[in-house]
């Protein structure tokens, strides 16, 4: 079976996927939990909170729907205030490989703020197109309906601040969009909505829980992800349906265009030579030249011709 074509629209989690998260956050939330009296004392609860998404699972700890809104003020604000995650190793080089092929999204349950400051910090914050933190959508399955239902979803960034006009736009569809997380809830969410899951090792769930949930790959390392989703090309003469083969023209027959620049130079300046070679010859010199074969060094009729004729062969059998 054909593996999928490569994501024309690609949605990143925040924490635990393109940084390290579970310290970090755990440090922040423990000072939350004890202030408001929410029973989260271990590291072990916190991630567990991730199972489903992580704002439902916050309100089922609150006394009533008051006492979850200041909880969770609270929580975003010290998020803004403390949250300073480090980067995982070689994710910004798998974002950045990724801008020339795919509109790049954020997805968090962080706010935006923290969101901007992480981008920002790492040169990262214009090579997405879209950013739903969570004080914008809490509820992450509803921020891939509102990222799929953007009708100028396909028109992304190029690490520029300014968005790719030249782009076709228009919506991707959900079998061309990807999401990249830790957690079993974004894969769940994933897979309701229809869209492809790739999870990764490093974050909050195993890649035991994350293939149970239905991620179709889980990293273990990041340059993994970018080896799934463009592997199907290597695995072409497997599908049902393979790419037709191509024979390239003869050299004679390839439009100036497809030469290299290089090449073309160095072919012009070699015919360029010959002409002027050729210009002050006696006439027998210049008809014996013609029937040169491209073996030897000698000088033909006592000149050096010959040799200005077989480098212009020469300058032509190496061309690729």
């Amino acid at each position: 079976m054909c593996r999928p074509e490569p994501p024309q629209a690609v949605i990143f989690d925040l924490d635990g996927t393109l940084v390290q998260t579970r310290e970090a956050s755990w440090r922040v939330f423990e000072k939350v939990s004890t202030a408001h009296r929410l029973g989260i004392a271990t590291p072990e609860q916190f991630y567990e909170m991730f199972a489903n998404n992580f704002f439902v699972s916050l309100r089922g700890l609150c006394r009533d729907a008051e006492h979850a809104r200041v909880v969770e003020e609270d929580f975003m604000r010290s998020l803004g205030a403390d949250y300073a995650p480090l980067m995982i190793p070689g994710m910004v080089d798998v974002v950045k490989a990724l801008v020339p092929h795919a509109t790049l999204a954020v997805l968090s349950s962080n706010s935006t703020e923290v969101i901007r400051r992480i981008l920002r910090k790492n040169t990262l914050e214009y090579c997405f197109g879209h950013v739903f933190g969570g004080d914008v959508e809490p509820d992450k399955a509803k921020g891939i309906q509102r990222f799929l239902g953007d009708a100028a979803q396909g028109s992304g960034r190029r690490c520029q601040a300014f968005y790719d006009e030249s782009a076709a736009g228009g919506a991707v569809p959900a079998g061309a969009t990807a999401i990249i997380t830790d957690t079993v809830g974004d894969v769940e969410a994933a897979v309701k909505a229809g869209i492809r899951a790739i999870g990764v090792a490093w974050g909050m769930h195993t890649e035991e829980q994350l293939l149970a949930a239905g991620a179709e790959f889980v990293a273990i390392w990041p340059q993994e992800i970018l080896a799934h989703l463009f592997s199907n090309t290597a695995e072409a003469s497997a599908c049902a349906c393979p790419a037709p083969q191509t024979v390239a023209p003869p050299l004679s027959q390839t439009p100036p265009a497809t030469v290299p620049p290089r090449v073309q130079r160095r072919v012009a300046g070699a015919k360029a030579l010959q002409a002027r070679i050729t210009s002050h010859q006696p006439a027998a010199a210049q008809a014996h030249s013609t029937s040169v074969s491209g073996s030897g060094g000698a000088p033909v009729n006592g000149t050096e011709f010959g040799a200005d004729n077989e480098l212009l062969l020469a300058v032509r059998l190496a061309m690729p």
